[in-house]
Parts: structure tokens; C-alpha cells; sequence
């Protein structure tokens, strides 16, 4: 009669990777500032704006264990599309503060930089929003963005930069 192996259960405990946590803690408004540039030149009528919209990420350890800050910066800016004069500016960084339990070491700077972004995107995008309309303007519905796509951009220019360096 053959025996069946007697399983360790602490054995398996260790091999069987534990689920991934995550919380976000805190979504906040980092810092803001819109100019209605616009009203200030006593400019008035129906005119037709043309949106810029540039977008940077940046992330860092928090000095609590297992707590990151993620910070999405917009800048949105409007001319018109007549003369090229600048209607508004609105520069905003909003960030989240969030808990990550059992993600290995080699995939935590893409989950920062892509999945943490995607989770507070649609509170930004509102905000963007609001405050456009409330400075007189049509509602800026910001384009979802493609993190992924981003982060890629991202880490090509840091190795063409790298290159760069060790040329010289």
C-alpha cells in the first residue's frame, strides 16, 4: 500500500502567494490654481476655445509601511481659436494616499504608476470639470488617459536620457 506524502501546512503557506491589499486611504486636492485670464482682458462674447491638456505622475513611499502618495498633475490650458489668445489656465495636482499589501518589489513601480492613477482619475476628471464650468467656462471633460501608454513614454525617455549620459 503506497502512502500518501503528509502535507506541511506551513510548507504550503509559504508558497502560496498571499492576496494583494489595497486601500486608498485619502483622496485630496494637493494644490490648485485657475486664472480666468479671459475676464481679466475685459474680454466678452462666444468664443470658441481650443484645450490643451498635459499630464504628469509622480509617486513616493510614505514613511508609515506599506503607504504611497500618488500624485497626478494636470495642466489645462485654453485659446482661442481665432487669434491664439490664452483664455484660461488651470493647473491642478490631486493625489491618493494608499495602502499595498503583498505586491512583490518588481511590480510596485508600475502599479503606482498606472493602477493607482486609473483609481483616482474620475475624481480629477470631475474636478476639472467643476471648476472650468464655474470659472464661466464650457465644462473641460478631460479624455480618459491611457496610463499604460504613459508609462511606457515614461520609461523610454528616462533610457534615451540614460543613453544620452553615457555618451558624453
Amino acid at each position: 500500500m503506497a502512502r500518501k506524502p503528509i502535507k506541511n501546512a506551513k510548507n504550503e503557506e509559504e508558497t502560496t502567494p498571499k492576496p494583494l491589499k489595497i486601500k486608498v486611504l485619502a483622496q485630496y486636492i494637493r494644490d490648485m490654481s485657475f486664472e480666468n485670464i479671459l475676464a481679466q482682458k475685459g474680454i466678452n462674447g462666444d468664443v470658441k476655445p481650443e484645450i490643451s491638456v498635459q499630464v504628469n505622475l509622480d509617486a513616493k513611499k510614505r514613511p508609515v509601511e506599506n503607504q504611497f502618495e500618488v500624485i497626478i498633475k494636470a495642466a489645462i490650458s485654453s485659446k482661442t481659436k481665432e487669434k491664439g489668445e490664452p483664455m484660461f489656465l488651470l493647473e491642478l495636482e490631486y493625489g491618493g494616499i494608499f495602502h499595498i499589501e503583498n505586491l512583490p518589489e518588481d511590480q510596485l513601480h508600475p502599479y503606482l504608476m498606472i493602477e493607482c492613477p486609473r483609481m483616482i482619475f474620475p475624481f480629477l476628471r470631475r474636478i476639472v470639470s467643476d471648476i472650468t464650468r464655474d470659472g464661466g467656462f464650457p465644462p473641460v471633460n478631460l479624455e480618459p488617459i491611457d496610463f499604460v501608454a504613459l508609462y511606457r513614454s515614461e520609461i523610454q525617455r528616462r533610457s534615451a536620457e540614460g543613453s544620452k549620459e553615457k555618451a558624453n
